[in-house]
C-alpha cells in the first residue's frame, strides 16, 4: 500500500495519508498524488463529494517532511525543497477553489502541511482528539501553506499569538479561530462516513455533517484574548515581548518565555508576513507572499538548525544565527517578502 491511499465509492473520492509511523508527514510524492486525483475528479461525473483523512489513530497529519528539507540543505539541494513548496502551496489553492464540496477530517494531530490540506477546504472538520497548530517558528521557519491567511483572519491578535508561539488549538479553539467549520466527536466518524455515502442529495453534504454537529467545550484560547489582544498588538517582536513582560498574567509570561527561546530572525519575518497577510486580498496572494519567504529562509541558517535540534538529534538546543532579536538586520523581513526565487 501506498503513501496516499485514493479510491472512488458511493460517489465520493476518498483520500487517505497513509504514512501511519511518522504521523501522515507530507512528501513530495504525496501531494502530487493528491494534486492528480483532484484534478481528475473534477469533472468526473462518479465522484460529487471528496473527503480527506488520515491513517491510524494519531492524527490528520503532522506536516511536511521536514527531514527532507534538512537533507535537501545539506546536499546543497535547496531547489527540491522550493519545487517541494511551490507544488505544495498549489495545492492549497486547488484545495480552497475545488469546485465540488470538500470534506477534511481534522481528527487528532493536524499541524502545519497538514492545516493547508484540510483548512482551506469547504468543509472541515474538527473533534475532542483534535490538535491544529502551525508550528514553523520552532524549527526557525515562518507559517506558510495559507496559514499566514488564515491566522490573519483569526479574531483580534490570536493569530499572531499562534503563529508566532506555534501555539497548538483544540478543536473549540480551531473553531473560535476559523481554521474549522463543525465539531463532531470522534466515536461519531465512522457513522458520519456511512450517512455521507448514504445522502439521497450528492449537493448537500454540509447538511450531513450537521446531523453529527455537537456544540464543542469553551475554547480556552478565547479566554486568554484580553492580554493577548494587549500584548500581540506591538508592531515588533521586541515591543510584544516588552508587553508581555509588564503582564501579571502567567500565561503572558510563559509565552514570553516561550518567544526567547525560537528563532529572532523567524519571529521577526513570520510577524511581518503574518501582518502583511492583512493586507492582501486571498489566499493565493498570501500563499505566493508565503513562497517567497519560504525561498528566503531556505537560504538562512536558521531553518537546518531548526530542523537538527527538534528533528534530527532532538536536542532541542537550537542555535540560532543571529542569536538575539537586536542582532536580526533592520531589513530582514522586508528581504524576505520582496525577494525573487531562481524559477524551479
Amino acid at each position: 500500500m501506498g503513501d496516499l491511499l485514493v479510491s472512488v465509492g458511493d460517489g465520493i473520492g476518498h483520500l487517505t495519508l497513509n504514512r501511519p509511523a511518522v504521523l501522515n508527514a507530507l512528501t513530495h510524492g504525496m501531494i502530487l498524488g493528491i494534486r492528480d486525483a483532484l484534478v481528475s475528479w473534477r469533472d468526473d461525473s462518479e465522484v460529487s463529494l471528496v473527503v480527506l483523512d488520515g491513517a491510524g489513530d494519531r492524527g490528520l497529519c503532522a506536516g511536511g517532511d521536514i527531514r527532507g528539507l534538512h537533507t535537501n540543505a545539506l546536499a546543497g539541494r535547496n531547489d527540491l525543497s522550493r519545487h517541494f513548496w511551490h507544488d505544495e502551496y498549489e495545492l492549497c489553492a486547488i484545495i480552497a477553489e475545488y469546485p465540488k464540496p470538500f470534506v477534511s477530517i481534522m481528527d487528532g494531530i493536524t499541524m502545519g502541511g497538514g492545516v493547508g490540506v484540510s483548512a482551506h477546504a469547504g468543509i472541515r472538520i474538527v473533534t475532542e482528539r483534535s490538535r491544529v497548530a502551525m508550528p514553523e517558528t520552532r524549527i526557525g521557519f515562518s507559517p506558510d501553506v495559507g496559514g499566514t491567511h488564515l491566522l490573519a483572519r483569526a479574531p483580534g491578535e490570536l493569530g499572531t499569538y499562534l503563529g508566532l508561539n506555534a501555539a497548538t488549538m483544540t478543536g473549540a479553539d480551531a473553531l473560535a479561530c476559523g481554521f474549522a467549520d463543525y465539531y463532531v466527536p470522534s466515536e461519531r466518524l465512522p457513522h458520519l462516513y456511512q450517512a455521507l455515502g448514504e445522502r439521497a442529495d450528492p449537493g448537500s453534504p454540509a447538511e450531513v455533517v450537521l446531523l453529527f454537529d455537537e456544540t464543542p467545550p469553551p475554547s480556552e484560547l478565547l479566554e486568554r484574548r484580553e492580554w493577548i489582544d494587549r500584548c500581540y498588538s506591538g508592531d515588533s517582536v521586541a515591543t510584544i515581548l516588552e508587553q508581555l513582560g509588564a503582564e501579571s498574567e502567567v500565561d503572558a509570561r510563559a509565552a514570553a518565555d516561550e518567544l526567547t527561546k525560537l528563532s529572532p530572525l523567524a519571529l521577526t519575518v513570520a510577524l511581518a508576513s503574518m501582518r502583511e497577510a492583512r493586507q492582501l486580498g486571498n489566499l493565493r496572494d498570501c500563499l505566493t507572499s508565503e513562497y517567497r519567504v519560504s525561498a528566503w529562509l531556505v537560504e538562512q541558517p536558521d531553518l537546518t538548525e531548526g530542523i537538527r535540534a527538534r528533528v534530527i538529534d532532538k536536542d532541542n538546543s537550537p542555535r540560532w544565527m543571529p542569536s538575539t532579536l537586536a542582532a536580526v538586520p533592520e531589513g530582514a523581513a522586508r528581504a524576505a517578502l520582496t525577494h525573487s526565487p531562481p524559477r524551479h
